[in-house]
């Protein structure tokens, strides 16, 4: 019989972290979270997002091993802005057994009736910067450790538990031409010259801190009205910084600013960290921060973590100037190609950057919704 056990003691906690390593032990697409980004998200006393998130999380086991995990979340602060009462799940990991994925869905769905939620979302996390969407495509293309990794079968036991398709997020591979582009280069000088639009140099981590807490903010304005997406707090913003420009190469942070210096797009893209992560099992130590350091001077693909523009400058060649900058970048460093992050399948203003070049759409995700006031399923796990 399937027992279902809310994480509570720092042992759970460890199975809970540590059961997607076992499940995907050998799986050579599988990509393991940063082991200290995982127990930050998931404790309060460091995850800033706290202050307005209720969270629980919980491990299946069938007697004698761990064989499931989820968590769960209720984000109070959306679900007021919005006048919802949605809850999320989010690190939903599973044997190949459909009765254990009802039995953590079951304990998901009862807590969250228990909070008044009328509908569950996911797989979505604590922020639009957390990992979100079930991987339905591309499950032979190498993953990345800030995105989510899955067995095919997940999409098929949600799907038979009454999930249905709420969002889908795609990726691409973009290629890197042999030269700069000149229909971006045009359009970047023109824009440039007209505007008055200007790349911020830097020559240290300690010269774009003050520009990365404005970068942030003015994230929060750029992707207002997406999918899922809920203001990142001061607190928040201070965490992204931290978790971003530690591990960052400057000669891919891309800031424009206008004639008044105000920061009114950006770019994040890094050399991929993946392959040095895999091989130190998502741990910096002893050799994974030494993987990561070589992994930052010698690479060949990129991995694209963020482009924003202000709303007000959209359409105004702000795109164009940070495409630029970084297809000049990565020609100079001989880099093959570029992965970019999860992108609104509906969001045409984004995938409308990568038309001039060679591409390929080798993943897709999606995000799933349970309405709550319609299940009738009758739930029937075991807590312990």
């Amino acid at each position: 019989m399937i027992s279902i056990q809310q994480v509570v003691t720092k042992r759970h906690w460890r199975d809970f972290f540590k059961f997607p390593d076992q499940l995907y032990r050998g799986n050579p697409y599988y990509i393991p979270a940063l082991a200290y980004e995982e127990h930050q998200y998931f404790d309060p006393k460091r995850n800033p997002a706290f202050e307005f998130v209720e969270s629980v999380a919980f491990l299946a086991s069938d007697g004698t091993q761990t064989v499931g995990r989820v968590a769960a979340l209720i984000n109070t602060k959306l679900n007021t802005m919005k006048g919802e009462h949605t809850a999320r799940f989010t690190r939903f990991d599973v044997i190949e057994e459909f009765e254990v994925a009802r039995a953590l869905i079951d304990a998901v769905i009862t807590w969250a009736k228990a909070h008044g939620m009328d509908k569950v979302i996911g797989p979505i996390g604590f922020s639009d910067l957390d990992k979100q969407g079930l991987l339905i495509e591309g499950f032979d293309e190498p993953g990345s450790f800030i995105t989510l990794y899955n067995h095919p079968y997940y999409q098929e036991y949600l799907e038979r538990l009454g999930f249905k398709k709420d969002a889908d997020w795609v990726e691409y591979r973009v290629y890197v031409p042999e030269k700069a582009d000149e229909r971006i280069e045009r359009l970047c000088t023109i824009a440039m010259a007209r505007n008055g639009y200007e790349l911020v140099p830097f020559k240290n981590k300690k010269e774009v801190i003050p520009y990365a807490h404005r970068m942030f903010h003015m994230y929060n304005e750029s992707f207002s009205q997406l999918y899922g997406f809920c203001p990142l707090s001061d607190a928040q913003i201070e965490m992204a910084v931290s978790q971003f420009f530690g591990l960052v190469n400057l000669d891919y942070v891309i800031v424009v600013v206008d004639k008044k210096k105000d920061v009114i797009g950006f770019g994040l893209m890094g050399p991929s960290l993946s392959e040095a992560i895999r091989k130190s099992g998502g741990n910096l130590f002893p050799l994974g921060f030494l993987r990561i350091l070589k992994a930052l001077r010698s690479y060949s693909v990129l991995d694209m973590y963020l482009i924003a523009v202000k709303p007000e400058y959209f359409g105004r060649g702000v795109n164009a100037v940070i495409l630029n900058e970084g297809i000049k970048r990565a020609i100079t460093d001989k880099v093959l190609y570029a992965e970019t992050g999860p992108e609104l399948e509906t969001n045409e203003e984004v995938q409308s950057q990568w038309k001039g070049f060679k591409t390929v759409r080798h993943k897709r995700r999606r995000c799933y919704a349970l309405d709550l006031t319609d299940d009738g399923r009758h739930h029937t796990f075991t807590t312990t």
